[in-house]
């Protein structure tokens, strides 16, 4: 087989050294300067190998400060409603929340139409920050409807995400998703600690119990640290269902 290209190998021997453990999430990785004089390459070949590292999700440039080794990417299936305390649990990281904002407020007229309610009726609002190992991994922003969860207001979100409690207050009959790549808001930016440019991943929610619309929440990751997944079972060449994508677009509804 033909030789790997010079920024290829360079590429490997990072990556072989994150495998290896020798550099773990935050640890620095050695200058591009350095890495020039280890590898016998010119600085544009050591450019070119730590920037397709970046785009592909492994390392994080700071400016000011070098580069970093981050957190594998968490995936994320579609077609589930996980529990976001859960997910981090199974990453042998500790979950922890902090509560953000809690109020019950007239629904504007953006969020009345994607819950299908008459504008300014009464919704449940909360902004919840969750945490891995005390870093920042998802700001939600759920609005509630009260005909579906009366005692939202008084949960304790700390212990307990608004996930858990609405599976366990009300019976969830339908989801739907959708997703896309944002730059944030300043607050949520703020909140994720991240730089100003940095790209993040927004997942829309939608759940209906016995046919109203229960919830509509926004899940903003930070870009560099998650992946969404999804698998179908295809049943005589076609799939069981559409993806919630898939119908979030045939439906029209839009972003909350």
């Amino acid at each position: 087989m033909p030789p790997r290209p010079l920024y290829q190998r360079i590429k490997d021997h990072v990556v072989g050294h994150i495998d290896a453990g020798d550099w773990r999430p935050g640890d620095r990785v050695p200058p591009e300067s350095a890495l020039v004089r280890q590898m016998g390459a010119s600085r544009m070949t050591v450019n070119r190998a730590i920037r397709e590292l970046v785009q592909e999700g492994l390392l994080t440039r700071v400016q000011g400060s070098g580069t970093f080794v981050i957190e594998p990417r968490a995936p994320t299936d579609l077609l589930e409603l996980r529990n976001i305390a859960e997910e981090i649990r199974e990453t042998g990281r500790q979950h922890s929340a902090r509560l953000v904002a809690l109020v019950a407020e007239p629904a504007a007229e953006r969020v009345a139409a994607t819950m299908e309610l008459a504008p300014g009726a009464e919704v449940f609002h909360s902004v919840i920050l969750h945490l891995a190992d005390g870093a920042p991994v998802q700001v939600e922003e759920c609005c509630v409807n009260p005909a579906c969860a009366p005692d939202y207001m008084s949960r304790d979100f700390s212990a307990v995400t608004p996930n858990q409690y609405l599976m366990e207050a009300t019976p969830l009959g339908e989801v739907e998703h959708v997703v896309e790549a944002v730059l944030p808001e300043p607050e949520v930016r703020k909140l994720l600690k991240i730089r100003a440019g940095e790209p993040c991943l927004r997942l829309h929610r939608w759940t209906w119990s016995r046919g109203r619309v229960a919830s509509s929440a926004t899940l903003t990751y930070p870009g560099a640290g998650h992946r969404f997944s999804t698998r179908f079972a295809y049943r005589g060449g076609r799939a069981r269902g559409p993806s919630p994508i898939q119908r979030g677009r045939a439906n029209g509804r839009g972003t909350p």
